[in-house]
């Protein structure tokens, strides 16, 4: 069994670099990614993610905050598994994007292995 506690606290950091990333550096983000069109978009998915890290990374030890952390990081990481799943295969943003893939079935894992607890 996984903690749940610790999977809000890690997916929450690692959301909160991945969003820091463009913010910080769009040119070496679009160096690994694919250049933008839209910069203002990227930055903008990269704000959510910060706020969505922070927000899980604070993430309260009781019951309703690890079951709020849990709705959230599910839902993260569902969504940017869609959207990587659908537009990579369209080939509107780049095949690397499916590493990105790799890393948020292995959060959706992380959380079923907590089920029992949240």
């Amino acid at each position: 069994m996984v903690n749940a506690l610790t999977v809000a606290r890690a997916q929450g950091l690692f959301n909160l670099v991945g969003g820091a990333w463009p913010l910080l550096s769009l040119r070496t983000f679009e160096r690994v990614y694919g250049p933008k069109t839209d910069e203002w978009l990227q930055k903008t998915t990269g704000g959510l993610l910060v706020s969505i890290g922070w927000t899980m990374a604070c993430t309260a030890s009781d019951a309703e905050g690890l079951r709020h952390a849990r709705r959230i990081g599910v839902s993260t990481a569902a969504t940017l598994l869609a959207v990587d799943l659908v537009y990579v295969p369209l080939g509107r943003i780049r095949p690397t994007y499916l590493m990105d893939a790799a890393k948020e079935i292995a959060w959706l894992a992380a959380w079923w292995r907590t089920r029992s607890t949240t």
